[in-house]
């Protein structure tokens, strides 16, 4: 997988150039034998996320139950997932109940790659760490509204749907111009 890491992120650099100093870290820890989408390499790994869109432009958001922030679904990869979009979709489905049959992928290459660092948790024996989080943008087929979202409340407490033009930094402005073109 780490072959596949490495390729994803080259080409959304394409896209990004600016963002290669940030993710420089983990094409260097990709290049090593380190699996990078295993939870237990340090001092970082990949994580995914998916970017839920509804037909009326308004984005999933769930309230994290360890972080107790607003987050997209997604999380770890897992041993089973074939692929980090994959990974990205079981998340959305897991947290959420948001099928995959349910949604359609914007695009091939994440819409972002947030590098952000996870506090200690002592309870878990994990140390301070680097979540390289790809982030997937998915249209959902058709108007979610209240009864579509099954939450798993061991990971989540809540969750939202705000407009794609209330998302902070340049995740409104990629997710609006996925949608227009």
């Amino acid at each position: 997988m780490n072959d596949r890491v490495i390729s994803l992120v080259r080409d959304y650099l394409v896209a990004y150039p600016t963002e290669a100093d940030g993710l420089a870290p983990l094409l260097e820890l990709a290049a090593t034998a380190a699996p990078v989408t295993a939870r237990t390499t340090l001092p970082g790994h990949v994580t995914c996320g998916a970017v839920a869109v509804d037909t009326t432009y308004r984005v999933l958001q769930v309230r994290h139950r360890v972080l107790d922030r607003w987050l997209f679904p997604g999380g770890h990869v897992e041993g089973g997932d074939a692929t980090l979009v994959a990974a990205a979709l079981r998340e959305l489905a897991e947290e959420t109940g948001v099928r995959p049959s349910a949604v359609r992928p914007l695009r091939d290459l994440p819409m972002d790659i947030d590098v952000h660092v996870i506090p200690e948790n002592p309870a878990n024996a994990e140390p301070e760490h680097t979540h390289y989080d790809f982030r997937f943008a998915f249209q959902i087929a058709r108007s979610s509204g209240p009864g579509t979202v099954d939450l798993r409340l061991d990971e989540v407490t809540d969750h939202r749907w705000i407009p794609v033009s209330d998302l902070c930094g340049s995740a409104g402005t990629r997710i609006a111009a996925m949608l227009a073109g």
